[in-house]
């Protein structure tokens, strides 16, 4: 499941800089246009709010965000920002976590569903979603296409960055759908190493994931752009739409 202890102050407090890139201009403009389409006049949730990466610009467009976030030290850095207090966040996990009120949209971004380690965590998300949604509402998650391609037979390992100071290293455990994220980094000349638990699944899972919870994909796209979604493609934004009964 998701773990606080994987999000703790030590990691809340470089969080913003080490994912940097993320916050640029061209990188978020983006989301918040695709999500701010969807959330329309109604509300927006968003599992795993973090920082507050996408629920503050989303918030500037006009959009009532509120999320749901399990650790605290993330939610300090949220509300220390401009904007911050704002925002209506609710700790607890949200593969199970409710809150009051109906929306027209929840989001995951960045690969949090990830976080879920488990089938039935994930699947709990999808319904604990669904039940949040209003008919017609939608379900936007960005997450990573499982590298294995890239995986030569027999091997568990792939380095997906390298630099002096900082070496990342995803551990594969293919017959569990497991994955595990090592971080390696030089500090004040200490190297320290961060390893975070995760489940991965194809589009075809999740898919099958959301119908479980009465909703349907609408639209797949290899990213925010709205890219076509191919084979090589590295991610997917997909849509899923609660059906109305």
């Amino acid at each position: 499941m998701h773990d606080d202890g994987y999000f703790d102050e030590r990691v809340a407090a470089r969080y913003d800089d080490e994912a940097a890139g993320l916050f640029e201009p061209e990188a978020l403009d983006p989301v918040v246009d695709f999500l701010a389409e969807l959330a329309g006049n109604g509300h927006a949730l968003e599992l795993g709010i973090g920082t507050g990466r996408v629920a503050l610009p989303l918030a500037q467009r006009g959009v009532q965000v509120h999320g749901i976030e399990l650790s605290t030290a993330m939610v300090a850095k949220l509300r220390a920002k401009p904007g911050g207090e704002d925002v209506g966040v609710t700790i607890g996990d949200f593969a199970t976590t409710t809150v009051d009120g109906s929306f027209s949209l929840a989001y995951l971004v960045f690969n949090t569903i990830m976080n879920l380690t488990t089938q039935e965590a994930q699947v709990a998300c999808f319904r604990n979603v669904s039940a949040h949604l209003q008919p017609g509402g939608c379900f936007v998650i960005e997450v990573m296409i499982p590298e294995l391609q890239r995986l030569p037979p027999g091997e568990t390992f792939r380095v997906f960055r390298g630099s002096e100071t900082y070496w990342g290293i995803d551990e594969y455990d293919v017959a569990n759908q497991g994955l595990i994220s090592h971080h390696l980094e030089l500090v004040d000349d200490k190297l320290e190493r961060v390893s975070m638990p995760f489940r991965y699944a194809w589009p075809s899972e999740y898919d099958l994931m959301a119908q479980l919870a009465g909703m349907r994909l609408r639209e797949r796209w290899g990213g925010w752009k709205r890219e076509p979604f191919t084979s090589d493609s590295d991610k997917h934004v997909s849509v899923w739409e609660k059906v109305a009964v």
